[in-house]
């Protein structure tokens, strides 16, 4: 045991060291917003089983699939850093287990699994001893799975094949948790469904009810997981191949031209890249044609703008993602690549594009005016948007020549990369929100709309990514050196200067504030009034009228309440008078 516990002594040396300062604000939000929830998890204890059982499975989904579309998990300890010291691979992935167990995300997820006492006291006594195992089981078997996972694709990242496959499978899997009442629909499902009860989620749950067979299956799947980690951690250090096929040389006779050249090609050859791709066109592709499985083929036409948005989220961080290669533009007078990267992106997402939003709305037979005004709008929202965005709101990335053996890590701030990409999915559909309404109304109308609406923010989004990079070139350039973003902005300034509670407070209020007014408010309340109270996904449709209608409300205002809250502590306040000396 003296590796496992000299590795989680390491992790907290280096949290200790690490969350200070805006870091450590940002882990505060995080672990107050997942105590919310392991809290409304462990209550679930007691209200049914059948309700805790379906809540430990969404952990179970968050743990696996969380880190694959945040960056790659934790990696405060890496298997490259202990290379040289001839750990064998299961005693490394057992340490490397044990240093796990150290965070913040494992602490939140054991106060969820503390629904297992819950459950198991209203139960009786030896249902409350079970549940102590069990809850460390199942914690265990929680943290393994998102270790095989971020490995599983790491390894596939390794080759172009590999790199698509796992994009079309990780795409498919994110768009059919978005299209779930489809399949609720479809295979008559109201409450919750069976199958939650065969996943390794609810095995703790079983084995607290009396089925001893159930806690001897999580102790024999954590080893069967172990020993898969251990194996994937001897493949982790192997090169990604590379064909060995030469290549025509793409010629520039100019400097947007080599841009456009240069992004071509890593679009072509970066397996990160081709993952994005393949995962940006299953998400879009599949979320769009779930829908006729029962038997509505309304949504198919929108696939090519769904897409455009999601492949517009996973380049959010362009310039970032690149490093520190931008002195190369620096050392250049008068030189920007923005219009060669905004013109490279356009070709290679808008051919995709193009072509799936014809081939899909030919099928159903329209709507065609409103899908031929949205497809240039969001392609040159899209364009203009991503170097725009990823100058103005750069996060730091870690420069590809030092990259770790896990190619989904590219940077070290996984919070900052995805409200990045949450940040980009709205800019962009606000870009075609004016010719979608255009269409709507007027019919072809619209398209004329939607080509002058893409071409302005392309060129305008452009010119302001120039002017941005020839103006703050340095700093961007230092930002990705050191890793470091300097407080600009008199919003960042007023945050800073909030105090500990006030943070928590506009964090909790800008985190959380969209579950209830979205989801549980705004969507259960359409639910409602149309009629479609059996759609037990919304807490709202478990009541009977007019109590529906009123608890859809009630997540509305508090929805609202969030946010004013968070809103109201970044107010600006008056300075104090000054008294001259």
């Amino acid at each position: 045991m003296a590796v496992e516990l000299t590795m989680a002594q390491m992790k907290l040396a280096v949290m200790r060291h690490a969350y200070r300062g805006r870091r450590a604000q940002t882990a505060g939000t995080g672990a107050t917003i997942g105590l919310v929830l392991a809290a409304g998890t462990a209550f679930l204890g007691y209200l049914s089983p059948d309700y805790l059982a379906a809540g430990l499975a969404v952990w179970l989904l968050g743990w696996v699939l969380g880190p694959v579309f945040m960056g790659g998990g934790d990696e405060t300890l890496r298997p490259e850093h202990f290379a040289m010291l001839g750990i064998s691979p299961r005693r490394l992935a057992a340490g490397l287990l044990t240093a796990s167990f150290v965070g913040v995300a494992p602490l939140v997820s054991l106060a969820a699994l503390t629904g297992l006492i819950v459950a198991g006291t209203r139960i009786g006594v030896v249902g409350t001893l079970v549940a102590v195992p069990a809850m460390l089981l199942q914690l265990a078997v929680f943290v393994l799975l998102s270790k095989i996972s971020v490995a599983v694709v790491g390894v596939a990242l390794r080759s172009r094949v590999g790199a698509i496959a796992a994009g079309v499978i990780n795409g498919v899997v994110l768009s059919s948790l978005g299209q779930i009442w489809v399949f609720m629909i479809a295979f008559g499902v109201s409450g919750t469904p069976a199958v939650v009860w065969y996943l390794p989620s609810a095995w703790g749950l079983l084995a607290v009810r009396g089925e001893w067979w159930a806690l001897a299956a999580l102790a024999g799947l954590v080893l069967l997981l172990l020993g898969l980690w251990a194996a994937l951690l001897g493949r982790r250090a192997g090169r990604p191949r590379v064909s060995g096929r030469a290549r025509r040389p793409i010629a520039a006779s100019t400097a947007a031209g080599a841009v456009v050249a240069k992004e071509l090609r890593t679009w072509s050859r970066d397996l990160v890249r081709n993952h994005q791709l393949a995962f940006s066109l299953a998400y879009g592709l599949w979320f769009a044609a779930s829908p006729l499985v029962i038997g509505w083929n309304g949504m198919l036409p929108y696939a090519g703008p769904i897409f455009i948005v999601m492949a517009a989220g996973m380049a959010s961080n362009l310039y970032g993602t690149d490093g520190t290669a931008l002195w190369l533009t620096m050392m250049s007078p008068g030189a920007t690549d923005v219009r060669g990267r905004q013109l490279a992106w356009a070709a290679t997402q808008g051919a995709v594009a193009i072509v799936l939003t014809v081939v899909c709305t030919a099928i159903v037979g329209g709507p065609w005016p409103l899908v031929l005004a949205l497809l240039p709008a969001l392609l040159g929202g899209a364009a203009g948007l991503v170097p725009l965005v990823s100058v103005y709101a750069l996060v730091p990335a870690t420069d590809p020549r030092r990259r770790s053996g896990n190619p989904l890590r590219t940077s070290e701030d996984e919070g900052g990369l995805t409200g990045l990409a949450y940040l980009m999915l709205a800019l962009v559909l606000a870009t075609g929100l004016p010719a979608g309404l255009a269409a709507h109304w007027l019919g072809w109308v619209g398209v004329p709309v939607g080509l002058a609406t893409g071409a302005l923010c392309y060129w305008l989004f452009g010119r302001l990514a120039e002017a941005r990079l020839r103006t703050h070139g340095p700093e961007l350039l230092e930002t990705m050196r050191t890793g470091r973003k300097p407080v600009t902005g008199t919003s960042m300034r007023r945050f800073e200067e909030l105090s500990a509670v006030q943070k928590n407070v506009a964090g909790v209020g800008f985190g959380l504030g969209a579950i209830p007014l979205f989801p549980q408010g705004v969507v259960a309340l359409g639910f409602v009034l149309a009629g479609r109270a059996d759609m037990s996904w919304f807490l709202a449709t478990y009541l009977p009228g007019p109590w529906n209608a009123a608890v859809a409300v009630g997540f509305i205002l508090l929805g609202l309440g969030l946010y004013g809250s968070a809103l109201w502590v970044l107010r600006k306040r008056p300075e104090p008078d000054r008294i001259p000396a």
